[in-house]
């Protein structure tokens, strides 16, 4: 499962996150209330539990960068979005809890 998802998902370093993550579709995969708490400035809540439903939101035209607590769920994330055809996918290496950047919260 690892190797597959090294194969179709690129992990980017914080930094060559940042670089390229304003040019494409941001998309944090946590739970709602996990976003709330504080998510990365710009980024669309698209939860992994939602994801299936919410497909017609991510577009095949842009490259897609995925980020969770730690990089299981984005993981998963990306094998369903290759399934439906996304090719662009990355993912921010160590996931949210090693973004050092700018956040956002509700709280």
């Amino acid at each position: 499962m690892f190797i597959y998802q090294r194969k179709i998902l690129t992990s980017l370093s914080e930094e060559d996150f940042r670089a390229g993550y304003r040019k494409a579709q941001l998309i944090d995969v946590r739970e709602q209330k996990e976003y709330e708490g504080g998510h990365i400035l710009g980024a669309r809540n698209i939860p992994i539990s939602q994801l299936k439903m919410r497909m017609k939101e991510v577009r095949h035209d842009q490259p897609i960068y995925l980020y969770c607590q730690n990089t299981l769920r984005s993981g998963r994330a990306a094998q369903m979005l290759k399934r439906k055809g996304y090719t662009q996918l990355y993912q921010l290496k160590g996931g949210f809890k090693r973004w050092g950047g700018k956040i956002r919260s509700k709280n």
